[in-house]
């Protein structure tokens, strides 16, 4: 079963250019720590006037998700990304876990056939 996880993750305003070009040059290790942790259909999305991204990613099982936090590839990023933005002390980015509230599938061709 799929879950969908969502969390707001703190950057500066003036931070948010450089941490899209990161992520668009996100290093091989990275990328592959994430499909090998179950990560699929990651999407960042940015509140510049709020001070936050929210990140978006599906996976199917939470727990091989979570650890993905210990891999060697997150631990590295977490340090080249700790430059651009607010961090806790152990270089983990400062954010909140955002509970889904509300989802809806909707299939185009019963949406059409009820039209």
């Amino acid at each position: 079963m799929t879950t969908r996880i969502a969390t707001a993750i703190v950057v500066p305003e003036q931070s948010l250019a450089e941490y899209g070009v990161r992520h668009e040059q996100m290093n091989r290790a990275m990328r592959e720590s994430i499909a090998a942790h179950g990560g699929r259909n990651l999407s960042i999305f940015a509140a510049p006037d709020l001070g936050v991204v929210f990140m978006y990613v599906e996976v199917d099982d939470v727990e091989i998700w979570n650890s993905s936090a210990q891999s060697s590839a997150t631990l590295e990023w977490w340090k080249d990304m700790s430059d651009i933005m607010p961090t806790n002390d152990d270089l983990s980015p400062i954010a909140t876990d955002l509970p889904l509230v509300f989802h809806l599938d909707i299939d185009a061709r019963e949406a059409n056939a009820e039209a």
